[in-house]
């Protein structure tokens, strides 16, 4: 891979575990609400199929694996698209966007095929021309549906081109601008956003001049901070530096996405392969109360690495330990080994804060009570709390506990009160028949050890009240 400076960026190797196979199950996480600000609103998917699900659900004994679950799995993440397969993107896509909507979420598609793509670096690959480029993206935007997708419009593509002439420049600005064009007219309510490198990169105004030989004036804005580790503040007055150059120059209204996958901690050389400064960031929300900013997103999904110490797009138990270890819990998620202690808001908290502040508690509430008695030989029992209420509603947390033996695969169920209506559920799957409400685990935590416990949540309409659960294991 060629040497690069350390503020020249670099790409975010994810080029592993890319295609759909099969249909996708659809588990119901939290992640965000309605946006405060910018152009998005609503609830980010959570693919329940990604590197890190998949090894929380292989480790469940592994001591990494409730921070790396709590912290990193539980969370949505950008679903890349990277090996070229030009005859398949269209009905992978489409499964894909199926389980998204079907869960009534917003998924995020990072598309990574442009010829050339890396500069031939660690993740080089791509199209073979631009030709077949134009058919795969023509494929692509098939299988988009009619609602609202995220496309993150390859990485790198406009920020790192010290290995292109000028005529494949061109030629690149012009599949860039195509593309574009291509997927709006695929799916009227896809969001693209190109290229913005990031804050320590190329300057502002550089950066809006090459954004607007690539064609922004078509899409809906730029991302910035994709596999780097800049500070959110550092990347918001960034991004307000290009949004004004852009409109200075005629091409107004442009909004940005920042990846705050990995910018909890120190900033500085791109590969994180190796260090142990890196943190997880800001949990991904559409709720970023900044006019300019449409989202902070998890595009490099964190434990991945970049290519300088493993190979790119590989996932590593202990990088992805290292980037959460010390990083506050999801907010109103909190962690499985302690409630939290910090005081409930006055009003409902469905939306996760762009700055999360929940830190684990040794401490339990002084208020919880099971209401069912303690487990016996090979089964599991429940235990409710509501942990916050507002008018009009609340939100419960279930603990749910193996008994003597190890349990593989749990469900909880029970009669919702007269009024009362579920509207998110995470860590397990929700389905609602009558007044019966039911809950089975995720695929990451079924299998519990003898006396080990598990939690989901879940909010609700109505007034908070203290169900009878039942628990039962297979």
């Amino acid at each position: 891979m060629p040497s690069r400076p350390s503020s020249g960026r670099r790409r975010p190797a994810t080029i592993a575990a890319v295609a759909v196979a099969g249909a996708v199950a659809a588990s119901v996480w939290f992640t965000s609400g309605s946006a405060s600000a910018g152009t998005l609103s609503g609830a980010l998917y959570r693919d329940p199929n990604t590197q890190v699900v998949k090894w929380v659900a292989a480790n469940p004994n592994d001591s990494r694996t409730p921070v790396i679950r709590d912290k990193i799995a539980s969370q949505p993440q950008a679903h890349w698209l990277s090996s070229f397969n030009p005859s398949t993107v269209q009905s992978d896509v489409s499964t894909y966007i199926g389980a998204a909507n079907a869960a009534n979420r917003i998924p995020v598609l990072s598309v990574y095929e442009i010829p050339n793509r890396d500069c031939g670096g660690a993740s080089a690959g791509g199209a073979p021309d631009f030709n077949q480029y134009q058919t795969w993206v023509s494929n692509f935007s098939r299988g988009l549906g009619d609602r609202t997708v995220i496309v993150i419009l390859e990485t790198d593509s406009i920020a790192l081109q010290t290995c292109l002439s000028a005529s494949e420049l061109a030629a690149r600005n012009q599949a860039l601008t195509t593309a574009t064009q291509t997927i709006k007219a695929g799916n009227a309510n896809a969001k693209v956003y190109l290229d913005g490198g990031h804050s320590a990169w190329n300057s502002a105004s550089e950066q809006a001049n090459r954004l607007r030989a690539a064609g922004v004036q078509y899409a809906d804005g730029f991302y910035t901070n994709v596999s780097n580790f800049q500070s959110t503040s550092s990347e918001a007055s960034y991004g307000r530096s290009i949004i004004s150059a852009l409109a200075g120059a005629g091409v107004p209204g442009k909004r940005q996405i920042i990846d705050t996958s990995r910018n909890g901690g120190a900033s500085g050389d791109w590969c994180a392969d190796d260090n142990t400064d890196r943190r997880i960031g800001q949990y991904p929300t559409t709720n970023t109360g900044d006019a300019n900013i449409d989202a902070y997103l998890w595009i490099k999904p964190p434990g991945e690495a970049d290519g300088c110490g493993y190979a790119a797009g590989s996932f590593v138990p202990d990088l992805a330990y290292s980037l959460a270890s010390s990083a506050p819990y999801p907010p109103s998620e909190p962690p499985t080994t302690a409630p939290p202690t910090t005081a409930p808001p006055s009003t409902p908290s469905t939306t996760p804060s762009p700055t999360p502040t929940r830190t684990p508690s040794p401490t339990p509430p002084s208020t919880p009570s099971p209401t069912t008695p303690p487990p016996a030989t090979g089964a599991c029992t429940a235990a409710y709390q509501t942990v916050n209420s507002w008018q009009g509603g609340f939100q419960g947390q279930v603990t749910v506990t193996a008994g003597t033996s190890a349990v593989n695969g749990w469900t909880v169920t029970w009669t919702l009160a007269s009024g009362q209506s579920i509207s998110q559920v995470w860590n397990g799957t929700l389905s609602v028949s009558g007044s019966t409400a039911t809950v089975k685990n995720a695929s990451w935590n079924g299998s519990l050890a003898a006396r080990a416990s598990t939690q989901f949540g879940f909010t609700a309409n109505g007034s908070a009240s203290n169900p009878t659960l039942t628990c039962t294991s297979p």
